[in-house]
């Protein structure tokens, strides 16, 4: 109903903003498709701005959508993505603006199609086709390339002639396949499988030109990226430009941004090799000759010494020294020979005084009788008895005629 108004009863500002936030109210949750032309995400707010714009008039509107629900999307929305929203219109009275408060997004065209690729790459990435781990090192020189590409192409062209001029002797085989249509992937898996069976093959690399978004859908089927997962050979994806990115880019060992890109990683140049090897032959020229100089320096030294310079020094010193050294011996020797004499002497002169042969040779005999016992008393000798007598030079043999007894006082007088 229309706010009745006159000169005389003007309506307040409140009043027309609550009559159009009803009105606008009444229409109830619609599905608009536009074309989403901005999307503005302030840090720290739980609502995300979007404007969507008409795809054929100027004509545009702002869309509030939860943090929760654009976070949730399975292909985020992008500036230039066409969507369908299921949104309840809104009239902020404060602001004066009519905005459309997002329940759903979904992706429509070509939007839904990156959302099913979207899809697809997470599932083969949970998988684990796209680790890191599962990547294979190049060959540094490949004697034989398999290229897979659309027979007298631009990429095969790009690649056979800047590999070709960066190696001259490198060699190819190429499999042809349809690199665009609904035959291209089983195409490009049976080239792939049959290069990957060639014993000479050391890379393979599946080359395409540039193109739209559904000409590059056969490289990110399923099937494909599950035989590059397979393969034992090395496999290049130099698919489209640095923009595109289908899933093949993801599996595969190397990406090339292009089809030249990818002609520069398979092969060296032989001009700079060529450099490297003068380079590293310098610096093992320069290194060998730093170490001749410095070792014939040290051996200037060593011969500038006196010691070096006449080695017959050293043997006369020591000469001088072993003659030192037998003369003190010698004294050493001589020394002990002489103090072992001198106590020989003096033992031998203790053990003669105490010899009974010494006192023999003072006048002093030994009596023994029959028995060869000593006599010590004139009375055990009877008369008649034989005695031996053993002097300092020999016994003498008697026979007694008599004996004599002294007395204590003859003895002491004696």
């Amino acid at each position: 109903m229309a706010l009745e108004t006159s000169p005389e009863k003007p309506a307040p500002v409140r009043q027309v903003a609550n009559a159009l936030a009803g009105w606008i109210d009444r229409l109830g949750v619609v599905w608009v498709e536009g074309q989403v032309a901005q999307v503005s995400r302030r840090p720290g707010m739980g609502t995300v701005f979007l404007t969507l714009r008409d795809s054929v008039a100027d004509v545009s509107v702002t869309v509030t959508c939860s943090r929760v629900l654009f976070d949730s999307l399975p292909t985020p929305v992008q500036e230039g993505a066409s969507v369908v929203i299921h949104a309840k219109p809104s009239y902020y009275a404060n602001r004066g603006t009519i905005s459309l408060q997002a329940r759903e997004i979904r992706a429509v065209g070509l939007g839904e199609l990156l959302a099913r690729l979207e899809q697809r790459r997470q599932l083969l990435a949970a998988e684990g086709l796209f680790a890191p781990e599962r990547k294979r090192r190049l060959p540094f020189l490949p004697h034989l390339v398999g290229l897979v590409t659309a027979p007298g192409s631009a990429a095969e062209r790009d690649v056979v002639e800047n590999a070709t001029r960066r190696w001259p002797g490198v060699a190819f085989e190429t499999a042809y396949a349809a690199m665009q249509g609904t035959r291209s992937a089983a195409e490009v898996i049976d080239a792939l499988r049959r290069l990957d069976a060639h014993p000479g093959v050391d890379v393979i690399v599946v080359a395409r030109g540039g193109g739209s978004v559904e000409d590059l859908l056969p490289f990110s089927d399923e099937g494909l990226v599950r035989v590059v997962s397979a393969v034992r050979t090395p496999v290049v994806s130099a698919i489209g430009h640095e923009p595109d990115t289908p899933l093949l880019d993801l599996v595969a060992d190397v990406r090339a941004s292009t089809p030249t890109d990818a002609a520069k990683r398979i092969v060296p140049d032989v001009g700079e090799e060529r450099g490297r090897v003068v380079q590293g032959r310098d610096r093992l020229r320069h290194a060998l000759d730093r170490y001749l100089h410095r070792e014939q320096a040290a051996l200037d030294a060593l011969r500038s010494r006196p010691a070096l310079g006449d080695p017959r020094v050293l043997l006369d010193q020591r000469a001088d020294e072993l003659r030192a050294y037998r003369d003190r011996i010698r004294r050493c020797l001589t020394h002990r020979l002489d103090r072992a004499a001198d106590d020989v002497d003096h033992h031998r002169a203790r053990v003669r005084a105490l010899s009974p042969l010494a006192t023999l040779q003072r006048g002093y005999a030994v009596v023994q009788d029959a028995d060869g016992h000593v006599v010590t008393s004139a009375g055990t000798v009877a008369v008649g008895a034989e005695l031996s007598v053993r002097v300092a030079d020999g016994r003498i043999h008697a026979t007694t005629t008599h004996s004599e007894s002294h007395t204590e006082t003859e003895e002491s007088d004696a």
